[in-house]
């Protein structure tokens, strides 16, 4: 029996969770579940990313059975991504951590300005305070 541990560096698993865990998956398949989006729109619409990484990160979503490509026969060539079933199912996943990232944003600010406060007037960070 193959038992998974994904604490271990050399479980498969952790190679998922680098996939779902980066966030311009995370953005990506935000997009492709609305429906099929050729490269230059999804470029146009992913705000920062690179063109090269844009590719890096749908090619690699392929490979993983995440997205599929359609190639048309056009000058130039147009492509069109569109998300899998496979696909769907962690998009649907991934949907929940964008929500709460939503829903918690401006707690998570508050936090952020507090404890920068902290660090910037000499203080010790509330969150080490705490844990010591």
């Amino acid at each position: 029996m193959n038992v998974s541990n994904p604490y271990s560096s050399s479980c498969p698993t952790r190679k998922v969770l680098d996939r779902v865990a980066d966030k311009w998956t995370v953005l990506v398949l935000g997009l492709l579940i609305e429906g099929p989006i050729r490269f230059n729109r999804l470029r146009r619409a992913v705000e920062g990313i690179s063109q090269k990484m844009l590719s890096q990160t749908l090619r690699s979503l392929e490979r993983d059975g995440l997205v599929s490509r359609k190639a048309f026969a056009t000058v130039p060539v147009t492509v069109e991504y569109a998300i899998t079933p496979l696909g769907r199912t962690l998009a649907n996943t991934l949907d929940g951590l964008r929500i709460w990232a939503e829903t918690h944003m401006e707690e998570v600010t508050a936090n952020q300005q507090r404890y920068d406060a902290g660090a910037s007037s000499g203080g010790e960070p509330q969150a080490t305070r705490a844990a010591g």
